[in-house]
């Protein structure tokens, strides 16, 4: 395996200026860093990243915080931010923490208090004050995916907004028994996205004379705890509603798969919608608000490496790009 020293004798050059050339450690002209370059590059010679380290005080590493990664808005963030950063030389260390779990507790108090990394991507974080400021005290910039964090540049979501027009579609459709699906459980931990969410589902309702139809239905936001939680509520006739509006499109999916296991025609007796544009929401024909995660996490990345490197303008929130596509799930119901 080549070494610096075969790198700098290919190139024509002392050690040190070889790796000064290869690590940005130094003033190196323009000539001699693409003479050392392309030495490195046909004896396939990499500087290690504690050697860049050590040169620079950067150690080319991003901190990725999400709460989960078995999700699939979760794993398209994680694939954007890892599909930007690996043309730009950095390395992602990703960590897993729930809210309120101990992992959540030793990823502040150990592993981000080693400060290997030179920025912080934190996803869905709740923006509770404890959090904030142990955030701030790393020292580090930090970009947040999400709720907004007071301080911290944030692409996020109008979730009130975007609730609404789903709601709003419903309505225009003539329906006024809706339910939103998909609220938080009391024995979960508060979950800032869905609980304005429901709010926009509560204002749309309000905004048309139906505040007497509001109706939470709590879920995990899952497909197997929202077919449960379907196959409570729908199996009552008389109280069934004939619109839901899931709180995201895997809580929209469970529904469905528990109105036809029912016997439960969609749309023709129960119309539904969701929130994400879903890799499995054309599947089953699921009217919904497209996002777009993955590139989510590529713009929050290209945000903190422009930090990083001092680029970054004034802290503001920027709301990510949303789409409503209409399909099949959804049709006005049998009385209109």
């Amino acid at each position: 395996m080549s070494g610096i020293a075969d790198v700098a004798r290919l190139a024509g050059v002392s050690k040190s200026t070889a790796s000064r050339a290869l690590t940005g450690g130094g003033y190196v002209s323009d000539d001699t860093r693409r003479r050392v370059s392309d030495a490195a590059t046909s004896l396939g010679y990499v500087p290690s990243t504690s050697a860049v380290s050590l040169a620079t005080g950067r150690t080319r590493t991003i901190a990725l915080i999400v709460p989960k990664v078995n999700r699939w808005y979760f794993g398209a963030i994680v694939e954007g931010v890892e599909r930007t950063l690996i043309p730009r030389g950095y390395d992602v260390t990703l960590y897993v923490a729930e809210p309120g779990s101990h992992d959540r507790e030793s990823l502040y108090s150990t592993y981000l208090a080693r400060k290997r990394f030179d920025g912080i991507i934190a996803v869905a974080l709740e923006p509770d004050d404890a959090d904030l400021e142990r955030l701030a005290n790393i020292g580090k910039p930090v970009v947040s995916i999400g709720n907004a964090l007071s301080g911290v540049p944030t692409l996020g979501l109008d979730n009130v907004g975007i609730t609404r027009i789903i709601t709003q579609h419903l309505i225009a459709l003539g329906h006024t028994d809706i339910a939103f699906v998909g609220s938080t459980p009391p024995t979960d931990a508060p979950a800032k996205d869905v609980d304005e969410r429901s709010i926009g589902y509560r204002n749309a309702m309000n905004d048309h004379g139906l505040a007497v139809r509001i109706r939470d239905v709590p879920s995990t936001l899952t497909i197997t705890d929202a077919y449960g939680a379907a196959a409570s509520f729908l199996a009552d006739a008389a109280s069934r509603p004939t619109g839901v509006v899931a709180a995201c499109d895997e809580v929209a999916i469970g529904v469905i798969i528990a109105a036809r296991r029912m016997g439960i025609s969609v749309p023709t007796e129960l119309s539904v919608v969701g929130i994400d544009g879903h890799d499995y929401a054309e599947m089953f024909s699921l009217t919904t608000i497209e996002q777009f995660p993955l590139d989510q996490g590529v713009e929050a990345t290209r945000l903190l490496l422009s930090m990083i490197e001092g680029e970054a303008g004034p802290v503001r929130r920027t709301e990510a790009a949303t789409r409503l596509v209409v399909r099949a799930s959804t049709a006005p119901p049998r009385s209109v």
